[in-house]
């Protein structure tokens, strides 16, 4: 059973078409989009994120549902498996990446590994499920009763 997901912030970017084209333009712009995306992918879950960057803090980006590191001088990577040593657990450790390296060192420390693509994939169809909900929940009982024929 899953309790933490680590993320590879900038392995995900790249995965996500939007957020991919917007790194290549505005760095801090791209870490906050997917910081948000990821803050509304997991909101309501009991799960506990931990987003990590490569490089420095920029701007605060301020999230609910997400805890935020960055690498400094060191690689998101190296963190990324620091943290995976240090805890109690790591059968209870989602992490998301394609870092091939990092999944091994996942993987061989017993966490589960998600393929960025795949968790990337995984949030588009949440996303897509909330849009249709928010629909059908602005649709008033007049107009489904109007489209089902009762009165």
């Amino acid at each position: 059973m899953i309790r933490h997901y680590l993320i590879d912030g900038n392995n995900l970017m790249g995965k996500i078409p939007s957020i991919k084209k917007l790194q290549k333009k505005d760095k801090q712009g791209s870490r906050s989009k997917l910081a948000y995306r990821l803050d509304s992918h997991f909101s309501g879950s009991k799960y506990g994120v931990t987003l990590h960057f490569d490089g420095h803090r920029g701007e605060a980006i301020r999230t609910i549902n997400l805890k935020i590191e960055y690498s400094g001088n060191r690689t998101a990577d190296d963190m990324i498996k620091d943290e995976i040593s240090r805890y109690h657990n790591p059968r209870l450790l989602a992490v998301v990446t394609s870092d091939f390296n990092l999944g091994q060192f996942a993987r061989v420390n017993g966490c589960k590994v998600i393929r960025s693509e795949t968790f990337s994939r995984e949030m588009s169809q949440k996303n897509i499920g909330c849009e249709e909900e928010k629909r059908i929940k602005a649709i008033d009982n007049d107009e489904m009763k109007r489209l089902f024929g009762v009165e």
